[in-house]
């Protein structure tokens, strides 16, 4: 992918020329439009983690060619210090860290002359890597879909997709933490379909219902975990 052939070059920048290391971010949640408008940008809501135990600056990358579009940020950290981000073989124990970055990034237009899908990627703690991906590139997952319309796209829904924490209340509610992080929970559409949802990685929608539950017409509807 175009974004991670920058992020090599950022790298050699970085080790030549400042005092500053590149470090890619790992992508646990990401929130888009269902559908969008052909060729107008549009955004996405990532939610990763970050080196907090050190100074940085946080740097978007997005890049987008006829199959899909893919988000590689990444940080600029200060040379010399440990990175204390969680590396992907840490995650494969404890999968979520417990500081999280909450941000929007801008997706550029999609090109189509007629309707047609996308798959939305980034990069991610455990995926195979694209046939693409070079050496020492983040890996790349794919976290769902999004379709370009010419016109009257649905804006009923927002795609979601990554890893997961369950939480059940004192009601017997089951809700979903987006990247493990507390501060935006989503109740679950099917509260009877909890099985193996427990730091899993999902991909479905969210979307508002006619009949509440748990109180809640905001919800996010589960359509694959793995």
């Amino acid at each position: 992918m175009r974004s991670f052939y920058y992020l090599a070059v950022l790298v050699g920048v970085a080790a030549c020329d400042s005092d500053l290391d590149v470090q890619p971010a790992i992508v646990q949640w990401m929130e888009w439009p269902a559908e969008v408008v052909a060729a107008k940008p549009f955004t996405a809501r990532l939610l990763m983690g970050f080196p907090a135990c050190h100074k940085w600056v946080f740097k978007s990358a997005v890049s987008a060619d006829q199959s899909a579009v893919t988000f590689a940020p990444y940080f600029l950290v200060e040379r010399g210090e440990p990175v204390c981000l969680p590396s992907p073989a840490a995650l494969d124990v404890f999968p979520v860290p417990f500081l999280g970055l909450d941000t929007v990034m801008i997706a550029p237009g999609l090109t189509a002359s007629v309707a047609r899908t996308f798959e939305m990627r980034a990069s991610a703690a455990v995926s195979a890597a694209t046939p693409t991906s070079s050496a020492g590139d983040p890996p790349v997952r794919t976290f769902g879909d999004v379709t370009a319309r010419l016109a009257d796209p649905d804006t009923s829904r927002r795609n979601a997709g990554g890893v997961v924490t369950m939480w059940v209340d004192n009601t017997g509610c089951v809700r979903v933490l987006p990247g493990g992080y507390p501060g935006s929970p989503l109740v679950l559409e099917d509260q009877a379909d909890t099985t193996r949802l427990n730091y899993a990685f999902v991909r479905g929608y969210i979307h508002e219902v006619a009949t509440a539950v748990c109180g809640q017409t905001h919800v996010f509807h589960l359509v694959t975990r793995n």
